[in-house]
């Protein structure tokens, strides 16, 4: 699921700033996609059974959509901090969103430990 988990993750960060139902119009803004695309992936990840979808309303997380898309938010904040912090990315967010559901846990986990290993390394005074 890597396209269509942009679509998921933007769903979930809505639900958030925007409430439930998310709009196909508000999820076309986000990627820049087309609204008959929009329309179409949401309707596929309804097939899933990852949200409702209803015309003109909009889509809703279902349990399963919500917890999924918790997990590509964990891996989204995840890249977007360490191309943030670390690769010192102009649109880290962006590149994180794009990336979020082709990565792996394992592969979230290491970048992670990465970040905390950056972050003890950059606490301990070297002026001693």
């Amino acid at each position: 699921m890597t396209d269509a988990s942009q679509y998921l993750l933007v769903c979930y960060l809505a639900v958030h700033d925007v409430g439930e139902p998310v709009s196909p119009g508000y999820v076309a803004d986000e990627l820049d996609r087309s609204p008959a695309v929009v329309t179409e992936t949401l309707q596929r990840l309804e097939d899933h059974g990852y949200l409702t979808y209803e015309p003109y309303d909009g889509a809703t997380l279902t349990a399963h959509g919500r917890e999924r898309a918790a997990e590509l938010y964990e891996t989204y904040v995840v890249l977007s901090t360490f191309f943030r912090d670390v690769l010192d990315l102009e649109e880290p967010d962006g590149e994180a969103m794009a990336l979020a559901g082709n990565v792996s846990a394992l592969v979230t986990e290491r970048v992670a430990e990465t970040l905390l290993e950056t972050e003890d390394i950059d606490a301990v005074d070297v002026s001693a």
